[in-house]
């Protein structure tokens, strides 16, 4: 006998969008309703620098292309979009962060629709927890000794893994301040270097460090700074070179027994091949808010593991992006800790998306993978409320 199947045709009938300010952040929420009331979540990862009021702009421009859409398939949804809007072609991280959370959201409903982790619909769960790293715990200093030891902190809480930013500053009301026309000024950068060395006699020789460039240097300081990497035993170094520049990527490969990362600035399938084809990168970083969605991820996953190289998902935005990355990494073969930034949430005017983040559930630098339907996610439906800057419905009314 054949099991029953059970009926599953809903439409999206309503695209509400947030624009949220919390904290050091702007998450762009995106909310997705269809006709027999199901609702899907999903968020363009663009909550840090600038962007926000564009991404929530693109999400209201891509409307239309979703109601009326059959939630069934997510994949229609996408290249409907993405082959009929011209800029998505080639575009950048505002068409892409808005695709993605429509992605995101689309996989939620399916999902909930059939009662399993989105993760289930990719016929895989290859891990039960996921190891996490801290990020943005040393953003409060500017000097070298005070800089390292922050690292204390994060280790006294369980986390086995940091990452840190050693050639940035410290800046008031911001998160920080990247390295200038990709150089450093010889104080700068000797505190750079004198940062990195303290920072592994604080916190031993256990403890994983990966540290971000964010393609900071030319390529006369970068080559001395990744000859002082090379001496402390790292898990990545990443962002050596500017986003755009793959050729330099490819000329770097092998010179030192640094692992280099990058990626959360390229978006969908095409562009990473792109970066994999450079054979410069060891991990590649798409983040599930602006790659091109969930699926997208796991496209990406499976081709990073066909190059051999690892994956590493990029996640700096709200507790809801954490969800969608938790989705996509338990669907990837090769998946490495995925990221957190566990202090935000201290700030005075932080907002808090989710009634259920997944970052009070880390309990020695890991956390579980969720078994509800869909992202898992509990969005706080009242804390985003104040944050609605469109309604579908009520735009055509």
């Amino acid at each position: 006998m054949h099991a029953k199947r059970v009926k599953f045709m809903p439409t999206i009938s309503n695209v509400r969008v947030f624009n949220i300010r919390s904290g050091p952040q702007r998450p762009v929420i995106v909310e997705l309703t269809t006709r027999d009331g199901i609702v899907g979540y999903g968020e363009a990862a663009v909550a840090y620098g600038l962007g926000a009021d564009a991404a929530a702009g693109m999400l209201a421009d891509m409307a239309p292309s979703v109601v009326g859409a059959d939630a069934r398939y997510p994949r229609h949804v996408w290249h409907e979009i993405y082959d009929n809007s011209f800029w998505a072609k080639g575009g950048g991280a505002v068409v892409f962060a808005a695709l993605s959370a429509i992605d995101q959201a689309l996989w939620d409903i399916k999902a909930k629709a059939l009662g399993v982790p989105i993760h289930e619909l990719f016929g895989a769960q290859f891990t039960s927890t996921i190891e996490v790293y801290a990020n943005g715990w040393s953003t409060r200093h500017d000097d070298v000794v005070g800089w390292a030891s922050s690292a204390e902190r994060p280790i006294s809480e369980g986390y086995r893994m940091l990452k840190c930013y050693p050639l940035a500053s410290y800046q008031k009301g911001r998160t920080l301040r990247h390295a200038q026309r990709r150089q450093l000024d010889d104080g700068e950068f000797k505190r750079a270097v004198d940062r990195v060395r303290t920072l592994r006699k604080v916190v031993g020789p256990d403890i994983g460090l990966m540290f971000d460039l964010s393609g900071g240097l030319n390529n006369d300081q970068l080559i001395r700074f990744m000859d002082v990497c090379a001496e402390l035993d790292l898990i990545w170094v990443e962002e050596p070179l500017d986003a755009f520049n793959f050729q330099g990527l490819r000329h770097l490969a092998g010179r030192w027994p640094v692992p280099i990362a990058a990626g959360e600035r390229i978006y969908t399938r095409s562009g990473f091949r792109n970066l994999l084809e450079t054979g410069g990168v060891d991990i590649a970083m798409p983040d599930v808010g602006n790659c091109g969605g969930i699926f997208e991820f796991v496209q990406i996953a499976a081709m990073a593991e066909a190059h051999n190289v690892r994956v590493s998902a990029h996640n700096c935005a709200s507790s809801l992006c954490t969800a969608a990355s938790i989705q996509a990494i338990a669907a990837s073969a090769m998946a490495m800790p995925l990221e957190t930034y566990p202090y935000y949430s201290e700030a005075n005017d932080y907002v808090q998306v989710l009634k259920n983040p997944p970052d009070r559930t880390v309990v020695d630098g890991r956390l579980a993978v969720p078994t509800a339907p869909g992202l898992g996610a509990d969005v706080d439906v009242d804390a985003i409320a104040p944050f609605r800057c469109f309604d579908y419905r009520e735009a055509a009314a």
